[in-house]
This record gives C-alpha cells, structure tokens and sequence, in this order.
C-alpha cells in the first residue's frame, strides 16, 4: 500500500530531511512510502527510470552492473544518505544498473517528472542533489579502484562497514550466496573469507543472517576505502545534512 509520508511520522532519510520546509514542500506532496522487499529490483539495464527512490531508516539499495553471463558485481550502496534513480540526468532515461534491495525496509518513491521540476523550481534542492550525485560518483571511482585492487577479505570487510555505516546495524538477513553475488565472486572463495573471519571471531553466520561480533577487528580486516569515500562526502556536504545525536553531544 502506498501512502504519504507524513502520515507515518519521520522521513527518515537524511537527503530529504537537509531541505528547509519551503524547499520540502515542493517534493512532499509527491512522494510516496512503500515497502521495499528483500532483492527487490528498483530497476534492471535498459529501464526507463521514471522513478527516485530514497532510502529510509536501515534500508539499503545496490547498484549491481550485470555481466554478460548474468553475473552480476555490487559497485555502490545507496542507504538513507542518499538516493536512487534519476539523480544526475534530467528526466527519463533508461538505467545503465541494476538497482536491487539488500536490505528491506520504507522507501519513498517521487515520480523524475516530478522531481526536475522541484530542481527545475529551486537551485537549492537542484545544488543539493547536484552535490550528492558528486558524492554517488566518487563512490562509484572508489569501488571500481577497490575492487581491481584489494582482496577478497578486505573487500568482504569493506562491504559489512559500509552496511553498518547506512543502517546503524550489527546483524544483516543476509545470504552468504548473495553477499559472494554482490562482490562478484565464487561461493567457494567467500565460504573461506567467512570461515577465516569466523575463526577470528569478528562475524558470526546463522541460517540466512550475517553478525558483525567486532567491529574494531573488522576495520582492521578492510581497505581504506569507505574511509575514503566518507571523508569526501563529509567535505562536499558538509554543513547540509542532520547532526547525528552522539555527534551534537560531543
């Protein structure tokens, strides 16, 4: 069932919450909450995006890119610091990714049409989205970059940071086989890594879900990447999104 989102209390998702009323007032009225299920595909290649879709609480989106045997690599995670879908190009165009749910939860869905004429309206919403879609790309550059030069652990360990980091989260319903899927690897090299890690006692498995035990040893575990990528986002968008409460406590 569709709805508004004001009628479920709080946005959630700090894109939209950086925009003054004045300027949110222009995008509300369109926006639309859905439930965004587990492997839920927002769009595949050659789509006509006709939709945005923005992240709320612990949801997490994938920009997977397939291969030509159906192979599919995760090259970006998208959660409630940003969105997906008509962001950087002015009206409809067909997606050159895959977008796919990782991990369930709200999204709130604005038609593109809708959208560019907000941006079209406002050059704050249009900076603020031009600034963002700066961001989106310098992950991209960093994923390509890690994933031609980092191994297999580091980017495992990489990819669960990176998944705390949008959700706030320890425990993930996650598959071994799609995490393995998502980093473009075989079963049997991941099942090594998880085991490896396991031992260490840095990630727990049960049956369908992945526990990040220690955290601390898990950045040990990984690249420089995330960190990377973080501090630009913290540099370009500086001053526009919400201070987390532990942060306005310090």
């Amino acid at each position: 069932m569709q709805k508004n989102p004001s009628a479920s209390g709080a946005i959630e998702n700090d894109l939209l919450a950086a925009l003054r009323p004045e300027e949110a007032s222009l995008l509300t009225p369109y926006l639309q909450e859905r439930h965004a299920a587990p492997r839920q595909r927002l769009y595949d290649p050659g789509d006509e995006v006709t939709h945005a879709y923005f992240p709320c609480g612990a949801t997490v989106v994938s920009f997977l890119v397939v291969l030509e045997r159906g192979q599919t690599v995760d090259v970006g995670l998208v959660g409630r610091e940003g969105a997906v879908g008509g962001i950087v190009s002015q009206g409809r165009l067909p997606a050159y990714a895959r977008a796919e749910v990782q991990l369930p939860g709200r999204v709130l869905c604005i038609p593109t049409k809708a959208l560019e004429a907000a941006k079209a309206r406002s050059p704050v919403i249009q900076g603020l989205f031009a600034r963002y879609a700066d961001c989106l790309l310098a992950e991209l550059f960093q994923g390509v970059a890690c994933n031609a030069a980092h191994t297999i652990e580091q980017r495992t360990a990489k990819w669960l940071l990176s998944a705390m980091d949008r959700t706030g989260e320890h425990e993930f319903r996650l598959t071994q086989d799609q995490v393995a899927e998502m980093l473009g690897i075989g079963r049997s090299y991941f099942t090594r890594v998880v085991k490896a890690l396991k031992s260490e006692g840095i990630i727990e498995t049960k049956r369908g879900m992945i526990c990040v035990k220690d955290p601390s040893a898990l950045q040990q575990k990984s690249c420089a990447c995330n960190e990377a990528f973080r501090q630009h986002v913290k540099t370009s968008l500086d001053g526009l999104y919400p201070v987390p409460a532990e942060d306005e406590e310090c």
